[in-house]
């Protein structure tokens, strides 16, 4: 069969599998592949019943690689695939994988229900278990957390602060102790996973009370480490998640030339929620400032917007404020 572009392909299979199947499948795509597999529709004519079957094979056997893949492996997959479709043609099929066949690091752990996987690793040291958590999403990861003894949360979540890159070697040996009929496949050159802004990914998923039993902890054994962590937890960009009533409380604490200077260059929809808690003479004011004031250096800005990220954090720790997670239900009063 002529070497077919994959768009091409996708729509050779959606006119073949008729409009009930392709509409289900169209659930799955994202506007822009909707929009070329759609435009290659319209355009492809009558299809020879020769090509859809080939189509069809290509598509299957691409599937049953994929598959072996991942059970054992790009060995695994290619003695499985010459036993059945012959040498040349299994090493064709493996080749075209070849950008897929990244099985990231830990992949059963992620195909795994949650609470098993916490009952799972609970036990196991916490270099360990921050080396497999840097490679869960953040809900598996944040519920492993919050299942942790508060001493061992705060172990684990310097740890993972701290890790950076780890061998192949030592991930192999971890994941072949942990599941033994998985052989995940890894690149020759180190694996970049965890650090600060894993942790803050994992700490904005969890429950208050954990994330702020880990932050004392952390700050306790490495204040600038934790700093670190809070200034990433909570972005001058944020403020559009804080209540009005909050963002009027936190205008009271912020000097006007220093909110000014904060506010350039920002988005209209930062900017304005910060208009709209003003009067209209404050806001005015404050506008003509941002215009006084000319160009700026970027640095000096994000200096200011630190600053009073740093007051909206001194606030919530007061308890005058408190501003929303993702996923937490909305206050009333």
């Amino acid at each position: 069969m002529a070497k077919l572009p994959g768009k091409r392909k996708a729509a050779v299979i959606m006119a073949a599998l008729g409009k009930e199947s392709a509409a289900a499948i169209y659930k799955y795509l994202t506007d822009a592949e909707i929009e070329t597999i759609t435009m290659e529709l319209a355009n492809i004519g009558k299809i020879d019943t020769g090509l859809i079957d080939q189509v069809y094979r290509d598509f299957h056997e691409i599937g049953v690689a994929q598959q072996y893949i991942t059970m054992g492996g790009v060995d695994y997959a290619r003695s499985i695939l010459e036993e059945a479709v012959g040498e040349s043609r299994a090493e064709e099929v493996v080749q075209r994988l070849s950008t897929f066949l990244q099985v990231s690091p830990f992949d059963f752990a992620r195909r795994t229900d949650p609470q098993t996987i916490t009952n799972f690793i609970i036990n196991e040291h916490p270099q360990t278990i921050a080396l497999v958590m840097a490679y869960l999403d953040t809900n598996q990861a944040s519920n492993l957390l919050e299942a942790l003894d508060p001493e061992k949360q705060a172990e684990v979540a310097l740890r993972l602060a701290l890790l950076d890159r780890t061998s192949p070697e030592v991930i192999r040996e971890i994941e072949r102790v942990m599941e033994k009929n998985l052989s995940a496949i890894l690149t020759q050159e180190f694996s970049s996973a965890g650090g600060v802004g894993s942790l803050v990914d994992i700490l904005n998923k969890v429950d208050r009370g954990t994330e702020k039993a880990i932050l004392e902890a952390l700050s306790d054994r490495d204040p600038e480490l934790a700093e670190k962590v809070k200034n990433m937890m909570f972005v001058f960009e944020d403020i559009i998640n804080i209540d009005d009533r909050s963002i009027q409380q936190v205008l009271r604490e912020v000097d006007t030339k220093e909110l000014s200077l904060a506010l350039k260059g920002v988005s209209e929809e930062v900017a304005n929620k910060v208009f709209k808690n003003m009067s209209k003479r404050a806001a005015s004011m404050l506008q003509e400032e941002m215009e006084f004031m000319g160009p700026v250096r970027l640095k000096d800005v994000e200096a200011s917007q630190q600053r009073v990220v740093n007051i909206i954090r001194m606030l919530e720790d007061q308890g005058d404020i408190i501003i929303s997670k993702a996923g937490e239900e909305e206050l009333i009063s």
